[in-house]
């Protein structure tokens, strides 16, 4: 039997990779989500046939009290919600591998080298969970967005580290409830400690990190356990995680370490722009876009909190009836997680091949009669590419080269960074303000006149 399970798990494993491959790509992402379900659910069932396994009524209880909680966030959370039902998810993996860890080194059974995993995945776990947790509030709303800094945080929350590490190091060979206890509560506070001076515009790296952290954690207690599904799923999450982690701080020219401590965005840049705002009236934007030849849509966060991707789609429709020909630029940083933009727009029912990314779409702006940004700041900023702006060396999508601009905007207000935007004050640049559902259902009323 236990051969026929680990079997079971080797599948499993290569169906995980399958998925995560297949999750690659917007047209065949669902696919890899659905074999990745299915792949977890065998894996599952399998753990239920291993020789001496007990408590097998709370397994199914937590089964399907987990589960019914899952199906039910589903069905209820809002697609402009899901950067926090990912941070949440991850720290429910981290909070996973956190607890394991602490019951195994509570048993006093393992030797000093599977106790070191242990602490590692325990103390990776612990701060992935808390960091999470942090990540949903700020995403939330419900704590403050912009980084929380004090004088001699970095130092402070390194010894604070050193201090955890030091403990876990003693508990490989003395694993005491009263130290384990204190280890976990000093990880634990470490997590919100990491993630405070992270400001907003860093989430879709956070999330990615602590990703990466929940895999990591989740291996080495794999490793600690000897179970070859823990050590496959957890490595190729942690695996993926990292990649990811990467490729978001490489999208804004940024080191992870500039992320982590930073504090980007803490300070608001001081000094006046050149150029005043100006604004354009509804039934002249849309008499610039009925007649224009390629109108290209920069859609940001304030598109996400605004529900407006529906009504975008909309508009992309009467656009394209009256010949004008629609293109989506995605910057790869819009939103509050990794294809952020992409899930919205997709479940508005855009065509995956109306999306375009950074380097594909930049070289057309300049063709472009008319570029509109919904909601978008920080990623359009032309400062990006000033010496002595903090967000200097950024890719930007390159808005400012179309002939003509409009921005649709709540208010005046700065972006995450709290940066003013420059592209806001070009002479090509005219601003539509307003709730970003409600301007563009009126645009699409008034293009429909023409």
């Amino acid at each position: 039997m236990t051969w026929f399970i680990q079997a079971i798990y080797f599948l499993t494993a290569v169906a995980f990779i399958y998925a995560l491959k297949q999750m690659s790509h917007p047209r065949t992402a669902r696919k890899g989500v659905v074999y990745a379900g299915i792949a977890m659910a065998v894996a599952v069932l399998a753990t239920f046939l291993w020789p001496g396994m007990q408590n097998l009524g709370l397994m199914v209880v937590a089964l399907v009290l987990g589960g019914a909680v899952a199906w039910w966030a589903a069905k209820v959370v809002a697609m402009t919600d899901m950067p926090q039902m990912v941070a949440i998810y991850n720290g429910m993996g981290g909070g996973a591998a956190g607890t394991i860890a602490a019951v195994e080194l509570l048993k006093g059974e393992l030797s000093p080298a599977f106790a070191a995993l242990a602490v590692l995945g325990g103390l990776i776990g612990a701060v992935s969970f808390s960091g999470s947790l942090v990540a949903f509030a700020k995403l939330q709303g419900l704590m403050r967005e912009r980084p929380i800094t004090f004088p001699g945080q970095q130092t402070f929350n390194l010894v604070w580290l050193a201090v955890t590490v030091i403990l876990g190091i003693v508990l490989i060979f003395k694993p005491a409830v009263s130290l384990i206890v204190l280890f976990f509560l000093l990880a634990l506070a470490f997590g919100v400690l990491m993630t405070l001076p992270i400001g907003g515009a860093d989430m879709p790296v956070v999330i990615s990190l602590y990703n990466a952290f929940t895999g990591l954690a989740v291996g080495f207690e794999g490793i600690a356990l000897i179970q070859p599904a823990l050590m496959v799923a957890g490595t190729v999450v942690g695996a993926a995680g990292t990649l990811l982690t990467q490729l978001m701080a490489k999208a804004m020219n940024r080191s992870l370490a500039n992320v982590l401590f930073g504090a980007f965005g803490a300070v608001e840049e001081e000094g006046p722009v050149e150029g005043e705002m100006k604004e354009i009236g509804l039934e002249d934007a849309a008499a610039l876009m009925a007649y224009a030849g390629k109108v290209i849509i920069v859609p940001g966060y304030g598109m996400a909190v605004a529900q407006a991707q529906h009504k975008i789609k909309e508009l992309m429709d009467e656009l394209e009836k009256r010949g004008v020909e629609v293109k989506f630029a995605i910057h790869p940083v819009a939103g509050r997680m990794p294809g952020h933009m992409n899930v919205l727009l997709a479940e508005a029912g855009v065509p995956y091949d109306k999306l375009f990314d950074l380097d594909e779409i930049n070289p057309e702006f300049e063709t472009a009669d008319v570029a509109l940004v919904i909601g978008a700041n920080d990623v359009v900023n032309p400062a990006a590419r000033r010496e002595g702006s903090p967000l200097y060396g950024m890719p930007i999508l390159d808005v400012d080269k179309a002939k003509n601009v409009i921005v649709v905007k709540r208010g005046r207000g700065k972006g995450f960074a709290g940066i003013e935007n420059e592209l806001f004050y070009r002479p090509n640049t005219r601003m539509l303000f307003g709730d970003a559902k409600d301007v563009v259902t009126k645009l699409v009323q008034a293009i429909k006149q023409y």
